[in-house]
């Protein structure tokens, strides 16, 4: 399928992987992680599933129930992180608490948080890439988003392939679906009967990419390209924010300044 051989020509032409390689995919239960899933396994990539089960009450239990079954089906290792388990809480209260001292928007915050855990779980399993379910669509909707909040140096990492400084703590992102669209991800999706919730996070509905992702719905194909394709030409010339590396003060992991921004939204201290 003609998707299958994009995904191969991007992993080849901006060398994200080899199947030597231990790569982990960020599940999420939903249709993007599973495509790039499926697609990676068929390809004959050395993968591995990884879900976080945020404690969304039945939300979060139909996704891991999905994900177990696409492991199963592809005979795949999978990790489950409990975040309540692991943390005290569910991601509803943590969120909770930490909004009441920020005025943060839920997925901000998600964010911050599962992007810390993943990178730290993904080195005990001694894993040397991490894969995600991002596509064209979310891309260019990143770029919009930096161009709106005027900070095109975020644009100067991202890509294919993130472009961070290399760190022994810090696993490489890499994006196989980058030059899919979403609408075929999911025709795909449904076409193989890949187990998938296509409902949305419940609590996915204050983000400004929300704003963003319905303007871009009105946007034609060619319209989205165009703006993948000028990113892409322009990266180069978008001034990289500077600065080394360091550990958090509280936890270890890597991060631009003294404290990571988990640890700056949980107000740890050392």
């Amino acid at each position: 399928m003609k998707i299958i051989k994009k995904v191969a020509e991007t992993i080849l032409k901006y060398k994200l992987c080899n199947k030597k390689q231990k790569i982990l995919v960020a599940m999420s239960g939903g249709k993007d992680s599973a495509v790039v899933t499926y697609i990676l396994k068929k390809l004959g990539y050395n993968v591995e599933g990884f879900y976080i089960n945020l404690g969304l009450r039945e939300y979060s239990e139909k996704c891991e129930e999905a994900v177990k079954k696409l492991c199963e089906n592809l005979k795949i290792k999978l990790t489950i992180y409990n975040f309540k388990k692991e943390n005290g809480n569910s991601m509803c209260y943590i969120r909770s608490a930490v909004q009441e001292k920020n005025n943060l928007k839920n997925c901000a915050i998600c964010g911050v948080l599962k992007k810390w855990i993943i990178n730290k779980e993904a080195r005990k399993l001694k894993i040397e890439k991490i894969t995600t379910g991002h596509h064209l669509d979310d891309e260019a909707q990143t770029f919009f988003l930096n161009v709106l909040k005027g900070a095109l140096e975020l644009s100067s990492k991202t890509g294919p392939i993130t472009k961070n400084k290399s760190n022994k703590k810090f696993i490489p992102r890499i994006k196989p679906l980058f030059f899919i669209f979403e609408k075929d991800i999911e025709k795909f999706a449904r076409q193989k009967k890949l187990p998938v919730v296509y409902e949305k996070c419940p609590c996915a509905i204050d983000s400004y990419r929300i704003q963003v992702r319905k303007y871009f719905k009105n946007l034609k194909r060619k319209q989205k390209i165009n703006i993948i394709n000028n990113f892409l030409d322009i990266q180069k010339n978008i001034k990289k924010s500077e600065g080394k590396i360091n550990y958090c003060l509280v936890c270890g992991e890597p991060c631009r300044g003294k404290i990571c921004k988990r640890c700056e939204l949980l107000k740890l201290k050392n």
